[in-house]
């Protein structure tokens, strides 16, 4: 099995090498394009320049801007802490609507990849948004959590063995009868996102305590999930509970 899976991961960093473009825009600034897709199935893009002896790379205001674009304002209270909390768990700076981090060259890499995981967690988060949308996907699943007084932890970063940190969600404590649980909200199940919660898993668990166990709560309300998401967060020993059905996972992790 550790094969099949060490395998796997060679796949995944082999496919995001491939995937990614590199171009010089202008003297100061490389476009890098990522092979991870946004809400409109656009590929991610950062820009990157030398600042000091480091590295500052940046979304140029992509992310947030869209999101405004599109009617998700991001001017609530409940809004402004999640897009906080989520930001501050990657290191990663606002600055005038532009997603930033500082890169030396020996964490180019790492910092690299806080950046794109922030940018897909805000996209994901707010991509509900909507004037006829009244709350978040994770909103719903943190109710959710609260009616059924599942205890967990929000918004938590765990660093892995590359040395990547990794948000998740909700991290519920180990009980008398289940160990550790890790649960991750999909806004939009698709390929990227669910292998980017397959690396994070894969790279964080043998840190967590044994017998950790992570699910990935799917949202199926506005469309159906393909079986190769759950088929492929399935064979990274990854638990995916679809929200129409979620009712049927209470038990497990209320216990």
């Amino acid at each position: 099995m550790i094969n099949d899976i060490e395998r796997r991961l060679d796949e995944y960093l082999v496919w995001l090498r491939d995937k990614t473009a590199v171009k010089q825009i202008d003297d100061h600034w490389v476009e890098i394009t990522t092979p991870f897709l946004d809400r409109h199935n656009d590929y991610l893009q950062i820009y990157a320049r030398r600042e000091n002896g480091s590295y500052l790379l940046t979304d140029d205001g992509y992310i947030i801007d869209d999101l405004e674009q599109s009617g998700c304002n991001l001017d609530t209270p409940k809004r402004q802490a999640i897009l906080r909390i989520t930001l501050a768990n990657l290191g990663v700076q606002v600055r005038e609507g532009r997603l930033e981090v500082q890169a030396s060259p020996q964490e180019f890499g790492k910092r690299k990849h806080d950046l794109v995981q922030a940018m897909l967690a805000v996209n994901d988060m707010f991509s509900l948004a909507s004037p006829t949308v009244e709350s978040l996907f994770y909103e719903d699943v943190q109710n959710w959590l609260d009616l059924h007084d599942i205890r967990y932890t929000p918004q938590i970063r765990l660093t892995g063995q590359t040395g990547y940190n990794h948000r998740f969600d909700f991290i519920i404590p180990k009980s008398r009868n289940y160990p550790e649980r890790i649960v991750q909200t999909i806004n939009k199940p698709g390929r990227d996102t669910s292998e980017s919660l397959a690396f994070a898993w894969y790279d964080t668990r043998d840190a967590r305590p044994a017998n950790s166990s992570a699910y990935a709560i799917l949202n199926d309300q506005e469309h159906g999930v393909a079986y190769g998401v759950t088929s492929a967060l399935e064979s990274y020993g990854i638990k995916p509970i679809l929200w129409s059905e979620r009712e049927s996972a209470t038990s497990e992790l209320a216990a």
